[in-house]
């Protein structure tokens, strides 16, 4: 299952996502914001987004902000959530390959939607490498979670 969540910021790229996915037979499902509000704050969609996809193995996020930092910052304040800022198909691809992520974030002001599209698509398609030096640093990162 893919969980999509934006702010006012993201809103539209995550609408047309929203279809993208669907259109392309991918079960999603919108964690809001279900209108255009532009007093919201990403934090009330980005958190329980993130606490979902922690709780359910092998589910992704796509998280989308203006610039998606900031949505990135709070997802990766999560146990076991490794959110990453991608601009390209490219980062998509590592996000995925060597870290194994499961919450991508996007900047709307910064990607048009037919870029965003390939991001996703690279994304999605892309599984973990399960090389050794991979899944040793993942569990220095396990660990350090574990330490807090």
């Amino acid at each position: 299952m893919i969980y999509l969540g934006a702010d006012h910021g993201g809103f539209e790229l995550k609408e047309e996502l929203k279809k993208y996915l669907a259109a392309s037979g991918i079960e999603a499902e919108d964690m809001g914001a279900t209108s255009l509000n532009p007093n919201d704050d990403y934090t009330d969609f980005i958190i329980p987004l993130v606490k979902k996809v922690a709780s359910i193995p092998g589910s992704l996020g796509i998280i989308i902000g203006r610039s998606g930092n900031g949505e990135a910052i709070v997802a990766n304040k999560i146990k076991e959530i490794r959110a990453a800022l991608c601009l390209n198909e490219k980062m998509a691809e590592k996000a995925r390959d060597h870290n194994n992520a499961n919450i991508l974030s996007l900047g709307a002001d910064y990607i048009s939607v037919e870029v965003a599209k390939k991001i996703v698509q690279t994304f999605l398609d892309t599984p973990f490498s399960n090389e050794e030096r991979h899944i040793r640093r993942l569990k220095k990162i396990e660990e350090l979670e574990k330490s807090q």
